[in-house]
């Protein structure tokens, strides 16, 4: 068994955005095998294992219509369960599967356990909640400082972890990302049950929260650099000059404003010599080309939307330059 982030290293990828899930598949097909679980909805170091598969070369590996199947019951207010049948092909659903935190075991407690043993464990791991387990499947209840506050306020002398719990919310892992969200506001929590029937992990309103922003900050600083790099352009070149710099290949594209360039054409604008010494800036223009072009870069992988979200790396650069022309703003490049 390897992990899925080495799976995509032996194909010189990072993540599993949407032209290597292609090649990975065509590739498996030709050697008639699977993993399992898809390596596309597993969490990126989780472990996979490659099986047999005899009808993968008979299947077209990027034009295939799937039908995906969901039983959902619900028992009560707070137990919704989710099962879900795949085929070993391409599934394009957000799983809940590929959050980290859906794949960590959570820490428990006894039904028996004292209450104090409970309260300890959840101050020394900083938790807001611990779900009380006799094994790693069957689930009582979860204790949680609501649950209580709310006895100890109705005169209540909880003694025990099952004497203050409260019910449980729990969803499969191959359930929808956005299906667990409201879940997930509703109670602070949800409990993770994979696909043999153990709670591998719980997912919070924090780790939705640092979700979140992994896939938004991306999207929020190319827009601030893009932002910056338009006002640039705005203050120093009129409309002939923004036409002159449109894509050959759609000449006939009308250009009014610096709005109307995509990055490519920022940069053919700006890394003519004369056009650039326009702007009257102390930086180097070969530097600054280099940069922009690899934000160019970074913005059309940004674009085609990967869930592993994008290397530290680029997001660094993401971060430096806007912060760069943060600076350049403030000694009046705009």
């Amino acid at each position: 068994m390897i992990t899925v982030r080495t799976f995509l290293q032996w194909f010189g990828a990072q993540r599993r955005g949407l032209w290597i899930v292609d090649s990975i598949r065509t590739a498996l097909a030709e050697a008639s095998l699977r993993t399992a679980p898809d390596f596309e909805s597993a969490w990126i170091d989780g472990e996979i294992s490659f099986l047999l598969d005899d009808s993968a070369k008979d299947r077209s590996v990027t034009h295939v219509e799937t039908t995906v199947e969901f039983e959902e019951e619900v028992t009560d207010t707070h137990h919704l369960k989710v099962t879900f049948v795949s085929p070993s092909f391409a599934d394009p659903t957000q799983r809940i599967s590929k959050l980290a935190a859906a794949n960590r075991a959570p820490v428990t407690v006894g039904p028996d356990a004292t209450l104090s043993e409970a309260i300890t464990s959840m101050l020394a791991n900083d938790f807001s909640q611990l779900p009380v387990m006799p094994n790693e499947r069957d689930v009582k209840g979860v204790v949680s400082w609501q649950s209580v506050g709310s006895r100890l306020a109705l005169g209540q002398k909880p003694a025990t972890a099952k004497d203050a719990m409260d019910s449980h919310a729990e969803i499969s892992a191959a359930a929808s990302f956005f299906a667990a969200i409201p879940l997930i506001v509703e109670h602070g929590y949800v409990l993770i049950r994979g696909p043999d029937q153990r709670i591998v992990g719980i997912v919070t309103t924090s780790d939705l929260s640092l979700q979140f922003q992994q896939l938004a900050e991306p999207f929020l600083l190319l827009g601030e650099i893009e932002n910056h790099i338009r006002r640039i352009i705005a203050s120093h070149f009129d409309a002939a000059d923004l036409t002159a710099a449109v894509d050959p290949d759609d000449e006939s594209r009308e250009v009014q404003s610096a709005a109307d360039l995509n990055f490519g054409e920022y940069q053919r604008l700006l890394e003519e010599p004369n056009r650039w010494n326009r702007l009257n800036l102390q930086v180097d223009r070969t530097v600054f080309i280099v940069l922009l072009n690899k934000v160019r870069e970074i913005r059309n992988d940004v674009m085609h939307f990967d869930p592993d979200g994008i290397p530290a790396q680029d997001l660094e650069i993401l971060r430096d330059f806007a912060r760069f022309l943060r600076a350049l703003q403030t000694l009046g490049a705009t």
